[in-house]
Formats: C-alpha cells, sequence, structure tokens
C-alpha cells in the first residue's frame, strides 16, 4: 500500500514534467525540414540540384571566402552562424511532372507554431512561391523557400539565424538559387 501510494504521489510531478518537455519540444523544434520524400522526383527530371550543407561544411567553407573581397566577406559573415543549407530542385522537360502530394509533403512540415507563412505569391504563368519562418521568440532560426513552376519545383530550407535584409546576397552562391529577393535599398540608394 505505502509503494501505492508512493507511485500515486509521484504522477502528478511525472505527468507535469512530460507536459513540459513536449512544451519544450514544440517551442525548440528543429527548423530543418525532411526533404527525402522528394527523392523519387530525380528519375523525372532533366535537372537535379541536391544541396547539404550541414553546419560543420559551412564553417569549412566560411574559412574559403576571402575576406579581401566585399562580396564573399559579406557572404562569410551571413554563413557563419548558419547551421545548415538544404536545397532539392527538380526541372523537368514536361509540365505537371511532380504531384499536389509532393508538395504537400513538405507543406506539412510548415505548420503553425513553430512555422509562419511571411510571403504567397501566386501567379498563372510564373507559379507559387511561399516563404516560411520558424521563430524562436522574435528570432528566425530557420526559412523555407518553396518554389513551384510547372516545369520546375524549387525547395530551399536555411537552419540558423537567418538575416533577410542580407539573404539576397546568398542568391547564387553556395547551390542556392536565384529566388528574386530584393535587397531593402539603403538610404544613400534613396536619394
Amino acid at each position: 500500500m505505502k509503494s501505492l501510494l508512493k507511485t500515486l504521489s509521484r504522477m502528478p510531478m511525472a505527468i507535469s514534467l512530460c507536459l513540459i518537455a513536449t512544451a519544450l519540444t514544440v517551442e525548440a523544434q528543429d527548423p530543418k525540414i525532411q526533404m527525402a520524400n522528394l527523392d523519387h522526383l530525380a528519375a523525372k527530371a532533366n535537372e537535379t540540384v541536391d544541396v547539404n550543407i550541414d553546419e560543420r561544411l559551412i564553417q569549412l567553407a566560411a574559412k574559403v571566402f576571402n575576406d579581401k573581397d566585399e562580396d564573399e566577406a559579406q557572404i562569410k559573415k551571413l554563413v557563419i552562424g548558419l547551421k545548415g543549407i538544404y536545397v532539392r530542385s527538380f526541372e523537368f522537360d514536361n509540365d505537371n511532372e511532380y504531384t499536389a502530394a509532393d508538395i504537400d509533403s513538405i507543406r506539412s512540415q510548415l505548420r503553425e507554431p513553430a512555422w509562419t507563412r511571411l510571403l504567397n505569391v501566386t501567379s498563372k504563368r510564373e507559379g507559387n512561391v511561399e516563404v516560411y519562418l520558424s521563430l524562436t521568440g522574435s528570432n528566425i532560426n530557420g526559412l523555407v523557400v518553396l518554389s513551384a513552376e510547372s516545369k520546375e519545383l524549387t525547395v530551399v530550407n536555411i537552419v540558423g539565424p537567418v538575416d533577410l535584409e542580407k539573404l539576397a546576397k546568398l542568391e547564387g552562391n553556395l547551390g542556392i538559387p536565384e529566388l528574386g529577393v530584393k535587397a531593402p535599398k539603403s538610404k544613400k540608394e534613396e536619394q
């Protein structure tokens, strides 16, 4: 009987600890999304881009950038705190080689409260672009760009602190395609 009472007295604390652990898991969810479910599209694509740069490789690549070259120095500053850059891009000869289920496999991972959709652009001619942010408090700790065109599907996942003002500098570097992100104009450029 004493052991039963002892067990029952510990139950509320155990339940509380489980609830706290669950809440912390939801709050601190990893901003790296899974893209392996898109790998089957490589067989249909005429061009495939598959970039997997983890934190270790980012640190190694940052050493290669020349601090004396202004563009390279800025890219180095951008990537130094990142935990990963992951890209899957498929270009097809024919329209609609991927399905809505392929896109939904990515979108299903980008739900609130861990993710917030920042941008959604829909164009019948040029396709759709969606941008999602993962936030911890007011800090961005991850970004996903999902671009779906009739003959191309691209997913970019940047893990780590992302400075939206500097993001445009990464386009065309480290496997990140041109996404059309416009850098804000400086006060000098506006004058």
